[in-house]
């Protein structure tokens, strides 16, 4: 016996199945349904990954990937820590800050704020926070005057503009009543946009001017740095602080924007096992297809076995047709799952300009499109999966056939 006959004999069963309406109807479900899952789940991995890039490209460029804070009294020498980073190869940049929060009045009542003073030649190593507003509006918070960068969703809701003036009231430091607040004024100098809460809640001043209607000195608030591989922040923020003299605060943005990343995390892990579910779904429609074609083949397979076909051969016979399946969902899934993976952003686009609606609210969110990322071995996992899953439930009905009987079966026809 040839070894390919079992595989020729399969494909002209898996063929002239398609005469059976009803079993081409289950076989179509079930290759449909597999082809459904494997694109679906390609393209929601895909927006995943995008908006972890999005998560570290755009708000951990902009926030801090740690800090190191002076608790009772500020920094007086940050260059030292500054120095002390060098012997840590993993922070790629150190820039000092200094922070103030307070109120501002807007329609209706007043929004919180916070102020950070920024020294232009060292932020650039730290954040990205320049590549979102105009090289004007970077260069104003230069020198020791009293300019403001504001958020634009913050910008909106005071109705300000460039050039306009902001009151921000601070409690005094001898009495936390805002009765006894200090107000401090500003001149919008520019806006830049993020998006996210950070627009409405982060303002950018000169560290000179702050440091000054502060008193102090050349003292600052903290430190940020920045280091290779945001995953390892934690640590690596953690063995900078400890090895200062000076009592730090040691802050990283697993706390203060971690959540955005477990969020992320854990809409992966919760949509990878929906879509696997529907894809092991659309594999029982194989066994159901493999069981009819079995009883309607039942007496073809007498005929083989009495022609000497071995069990073996048949259980492949009907292995391969499920597997065949599998196959051709699993490719038609692929190719729309990375079609629509790598378009995503204009298709989303598309939909909001045709029905007048925003998917991603900027002041909401972070980013304010739907971003999407293939990345080539969630393709490979996804696929595999598929073909693995499709297989495993050929192996009941194949295993069923070669325990037909052939004088019964022959008997009966």
């Amino acid at each position: 016996m040839s070894k390919w006959l079992p595989l020729t004999i399969g494909w002209r069963f898996f063929r002239a199945r398609q005469s059976n309406r009803f079993i081409g109807f289950i076989s179509f479900a079930s290759t449909a349904g597999i082809a459904l899952g494997v694109g679906v789940l390609i393209v929601l991995l895909s927006t995943m990954n995008g908006f972890e890039k999005e998560l570290q490209q755009r708000l951990l460029g902009v926030a801090s990937h740690g800090e190191l804070v002076g608790v009772n009294e500020p920094i007086a020498d940050w260059q030292a820590i500054a120095k002390s980073a060098q012997n840590l190869p993993q922070i790629t940049g150190v820039a000092p800050f200094i922070r103030l929060q307070g109120l501002v009045q807007k329609p209706g009542g007043f929004q919180g704020l916070m102020v950070s003073g920024i020294d232009i030649n060292h932020e650039a190593d730290v954040s990205t926070i320049n590549q979102y507003m105009s090289a004007k509006a970077w260069q104003s918070l230069q020198g020791n005057q009293n300019n403001i960068v504001l958020g634009r969703s913050l910008i909106e809701k005071l109705e300000l503009k460039v050039g306009d003036t902001v009151a921000m009231f601070t409690p005094d430091a001898n009495n936390s009543q805002l009765t006894s607040a200090k107000s401090h004024r500003f001149v919008v100098s520019g806006v830049y946009h993020v998006g996210g809460e950070i627009e409405s809640t982060q303002a950018y001043v000169p560290i000179a001017y702050l440091a000054d209607i502060l008193g102090l000195g050349t003292g600052v608030s903290g430190v940020r740095i920045q280091v290779e591989n945001v995953l390892n922040a934690a640590s690596v923020t953690r063995d900078l602080g400890f090895a200062q003299e000076q009592y730090l605060y040691i802050n990283d943005w697993t706390r203060s924007q971690g959540h955005v990343y477990q969020d992320i995390q854990l809409v992966r892990l919760v949509m990878y096992l929906v879509l696997a579910l529907v894809i092991a779904v659309a594999c029982f429609n194989i066994v159901s297809t493999l069981v009819m074609a079995v009883r309607d083949k039942a007496s073809e397979i007498a005929i083989l076995m009495t022609m000497g076909i071995s069990r073996g051969a048949i259980m492949l016979i009907f292995m391969l047709q499920g597997a065949l399946n599998g196959i051709m969902g699993c490719t038609i899934g692929g190719i729309i799952g990375i079609v629509f993976a790598y378009n995503l952003s204009a298709i989303a686009q598309g939909i909001e300009q045709l029905f007048g609606f925003q998917l991603l609210a900027s002041d909401i969110y972070f980013i304010d499109f739907l971003p999407s990322e293939l990345h080539r071995q969630d393709v490979v996992v996804v696929l595999v999966m598929g073909l693995v899953m499709s297989l495993l439930a050929t192996i009941y009905p194949a295993w069923k056939a070669t325990k037909i009987a052939p004088a019964t079966a022959l008997a009966g026809r």
